[in-house]
């Protein structure tokens, strides 16, 4: 099977600091993979070097994606492409409604695959069918993107924008930051309920309680900028009772 990423001797640096060290990952198709560290290990870097944030520079190594160089695509190209980031800390967007946010942005996906806007009655159809993924009330679509949301609402949201767009890769930065068990629950439902074969996720973490949840195929733990270690979800375990004192 085609490698989906492959990422080879990865080193990024924000401004003198160098944050990643040498990442080495490949993912396939199907593959879900959960990257638990400490803070500041690098594991929103490396969402953020994925992503195509331009406060990071690649300063070493390769990240190929479905065949393509990743690096020298634009975060609107990566986008294109079926890459999503969903963040950490959504952002608010005030005067811009849910419905129109994510109309622009599933027709603008359309137009660059050829492919026919859909029309509003096509669009709400497809909208409702989405929010009911994550338990979202259809009242949202007319409120601003993340406004006065609570975090949990912030984070459904995300979801609710991945599966309007349905990438092949979904990059989830700490998802399960500030939510409750319930909020946790139906985020994860969510997450679930977009695996394919066809399309892979990579869960950033802290914790096992959202592998609980989002079971994963493959855990790999960074420190310091490198993958230290990498093995079946019993990883995550063992992380959670042991904190990540043996990999220093």
């Amino acid at each position: 099977m085609e490698n989906l990423l492959e990422i080879k001797n990865l080193h990024a640096r924000i401004g003198d600091k160098e944050i990643l060290k040498g990442i080495n990952l490949v993912i396939k198709p199907g593959e879900v993979h959960a990257i638990m560290g400490r803070n500041g290990s690098g594991k929103s870097t490396l969402s953020a070097v994925l992503a195509g944030n331009s406060n990071y520079e690649v300063t070493e190594g390769s990240v190929t994606y479905q065949g393509q160089d990743l690096l020298k695509m634009s975060p609107e190209e990566r986008s294109w492409a079926g890459i999503f980031l969903g963040f950490q800390y959504p952002v608010e967007i005030p005067g811009v409604t849910n419905v129109n946010f994510m109309k622009t942005a599933v027709n603008e996906h359309r137009r660059q695959k050829g492919l026919t806007p859909l029309s509003a009655a096509e669009y709400l159809k497809m909208m409702r069918e989405k929010m009911a993924y994550v338990e979202m009330d259809p009242s949202f679509s007319s409120r601003g993107v993340n406004v006065g949301f609570s975090g949990g609402e912030k984070k459904r949201n995300e979801i609710f924008q991945m599966a309007m767009l349905s990438p092949r890769l979904a990059i989830l930065d700490e998802t399960d930051s500030g939510l409750d068990v319930d909020a946790l629950r139906i985020v994860a439902n969510g997450v679930n309920r977009l695996k394919t074969a066809d399309n892979a996720f990579v869960v950033i973490t802290h914790y096992q309680r959202l592998l609980d949840y989002i079971v994963p195929d493959v855990v790999h733990v960074l420190y310091k900028g490198k993958i230290v270690k990498t093995a079946g979800k019993e990883l995550a375990a063992e992380v959670e009772a042991h904190g990540y004192e043996e990999f220093e």
